[in-house]
């Protein structure tokens, strides 16, 4: 929506609504050209994967937020600091800048802050201190649910060696169908536990609908009909198509590697 003409370049409705452009561009960039390879190329696994989930749900909350326009704009704009901080692998400064957020910050980004924490924690190898991160926002009911959500996702990816099978499957359950924005990254973990009960039979299908879900990222739903091509479950809806760009990828490496 375009500004009033009351609004002038430095009123705060303007410096607020500048800050969330920034905001929704870099989640919109990220997410259509799939930039998780180059995140984690910066950070590693943990933070890599991490900071690209934060950014788009960070963009879903900026929405959400029906909070002051300036506690909001001041909010944002340590976000966006932090996230420099560890962009250039100051991941000591953006710890103390997130929790001076945690501390004094709005209830959305103290989440958001706790969570980019959580990713700092995970990629110093600090899992349980991650994982209790993780925690505080999914049982946080000051959250939004699709922040709580992603936590929990995050939180038992973190701990799941540590997990039974069935409590994963218990809380990530309700997060591995269709509709639900997590359903790759919840889908796969709820998969995997069912694999370590020893049932294929529930497994299988289930990677099989990862597969096939054109909202999925494409590296996860390549791992996943591999997967459940292992299993017996053809996860290929057109072969020839696949075929066809199997071929094409085949000489282009073949170039590349002369």
């Amino acid at each position: 929506m375009a500004s009033t003409p009351t609004d002038t370049p430095s009123s705060p409705n303007t410096r607020k609504s500048a800050t969330d452009d920034v905001f929704m561009r870099e989640v919109d960039e990220a997410v259509r050209q799939d930039e998780v390879a180059d995140f984690v190329k910066k950070f590693g696994w943990p933070i890599g994967i991490f900071v690209v989930l934060a950014l788009a749900a960070f963009g879903g909350w900026l929405i959400w937020s029906g909070q002051q326009e300036s506690a909001l704009e001041e909010s944002s704009e340590q976000l966006v600091a932090a996230l420099d901080e560890l962009e250039a692998g100051n991941t000591d400064v953006a710890d103390d800048e997130l929790a001076q957020i945690v501390a004094s910050g709005s209830e959305g980004a103290a989440g958001m802050a706790r969570l980019l924490q959580a990713g700092i924690a995970l990629g110093q190898n600090k899992t349980d201190e991650a994982v209790g991160l993780y925690g505080q926002v999914a049982n946080d009911p000051k959250q939004p649910q699709e922040i709580r959500d992603l936590a929990k996702v995050r939180m038992v990816a973190a701990n799941f060696d540590n997990m039974e099978p069935q409590a994963v499957i218990d809380q990530l359950g309700p997060l591995a169908t269709a509709d639900s924005p997590w359903f790759g990254s919840a889908g796969e973990l709820v998969a995997f536990a069912y694999l370590a009960q020893d049932k294929p039979d529930q497994a299988g299908p289930l990677l099989v609908a990862i597969a096939k879900d054109e909202d999925v990222p494409e590296s996860l739903r390549s791992r996943t009909r591999q997967l459940a091509g292992l299993l017996g479950h053809d996860a290929i809806d057109d072969v020839d198509a696949m075929l066809e760009e199997l071929g094409a990828a085949g000489p282009q490496q073949a170039g590349g590697s002369q």
